[in-house]
């Protein structure tokens, strides 16, 4: 079969649509949030899915979760037989979630004559307090069970009413169960924002069209990307930075990484082998950040409205060494991770990076 190129003016089109949904969704929960975190704060993002899971579009919002956020879809989606009007809530860092104050919903959008979810469409918010031992749930913590209220993939809504029971166990255990309602229903709402704008574009497109679309623009996003590889010198750049400790003791912890770039196969290679051993304290990082910096760092080698998609992952190969600080295992815990331990990882990254592209690399967000 030939290969016939798509019609530009039509997928940018494409694209802005996409985009706007997810921007629009963001709009949506801002507005209707009770929390100056999230209202004030702006401690959330919103993005679509196809119906793998795989991201098409995201709003302009927080890059930690955007990046980390299509591992909790594909959780939920493994975990849950969706119906029409459900939507699943997840907390849980070790199925693609960040923290647990970071709490995700995901809406399967069901288009008229399928029995299966068509697309997808996700919230993330950070939330005050989800439990724990400390008031916000950011306090020192030795595992996971000392951090919050730990939420697997499960339905806060069924067939579009309100799991009352789900929600109610899970406000049981916060400080401020008045304002984490409030913030998961404009969560809800937000997703319901999303379904209506996904049944309008397919009802434009149709069901063909819109998944000709969905791929082509996923493709595009690789094209760009393995485009913009081919242009780095071929070789391994090394770059190591520390944390200072893990609160527990004064042990200073490693990070260190391997970038390797092959201009013919135009891939890259991140490999975190040599980081410190997941630690007693809560600065340590699930795979999802990682990924998710790695995400970050490929997206910031192209143009600015090149479209943030799962094909930006495709040149990827990534190792994270399990019970590393840059991907630990249950129980450890990581409220410290998603917020001090993501930045270094990017930070690191980008030294890596400089010594490739020096001339395009800012400086580090904290000094050494």
């Amino acid at each position: 079969m030939n290969y016939r190129a798509p019609d530009p003016v039509e997928l940018a089109i494409f694209h802005s649509a996409m985009h706007s949904i997810a921007e629009e969704m963001g709009a949506a929960l801002r507005r209707a949030a009770l929390s100056p975190n999230i209202k004030e704060r702006r401690d959330y993002s919103c993005a679509v899915f196809d119906g793998q899971g795989r991201v098409v579009a995201m709003g302009d919002h927080m890059p930690v979760h955007l990046g980390s956020m299509p591992m909790s879809v594909q959780a939920a989606i493994a975990a849950i037989r969706f119906a029409p009007g459900d939507i699943a809530i997840l907390n849980d860092p070790y199925a693609g979630g960040t923290h647990l104050p970071d709490i995700t919903m995901v809406l399967p959008v069901f288009l008229p004559g399928r029995d299966q979810p068509h697309l997808y469409v996700s919230t993330r918010a950070h939330h005050a307090d989800v439990g724990g031992r400390f008031a916000g749930s950011m306090g020192p913590a030795n595992e996971i069970f000392q951090e919050g209220i730990r939420i697997p993939p499960v339905r806060i809504v069924r067939g579009a009413a309100v799991d009352r029971e789900m929600l109610d166990l899970i406000l049981l255990n916060v400080r401020t169960p008045r304002e984490r309602e409030g913030d998961l229903d404009a969560q809800i709402g937000a997703c319901r924002v999303g379904e209506q704008r996904i049944l309008q574009l397919a009802a434009k497109y149709g069901m063909a069209k819109l998944d000709e679309l969905v791929d082509e623009l996923l493709d595009y996003s690789e094209r760009l990307l393995r485009a913009e590889l081919r242009t780095m010198p071929a070789g391994d750049f090394i770059a190591e930075d520390w944390l200072d400790d893990d609160g527990v003791t004064d042990d200073p912890l490693k990070i260190r990484v391997r970038l390797r770039f092959d201009p013919v196969s135009a891939s890259v290679h991140v490999d975190f082998s040599g980081s410190s051993p997941q630690v007693a304290g809560s600065v340590n990082a699930v795979r999802a950040i990682t990924l998710s910096a790695c995400f970050y760092m490929l997206r910031c080698l192209l143009i600015e409205d090149a479209p943030a998609t799962e094909g930006i992952l495709r040149p990827l190969t990534l190792v994270a060494p399990a019970g590393t600080i840059v991907n630990a295992l249950p129980p450890a815990a990581v409220a410290g991770g998603n917020v001090e331990t993501s930045q270094r990882i990017v930070d690191v990254l980008l030294r890596a990076l400089a010594k490739a592209i020096p001339s395009r690399v800012p400086a580090a967000a904290r000094a050494p």
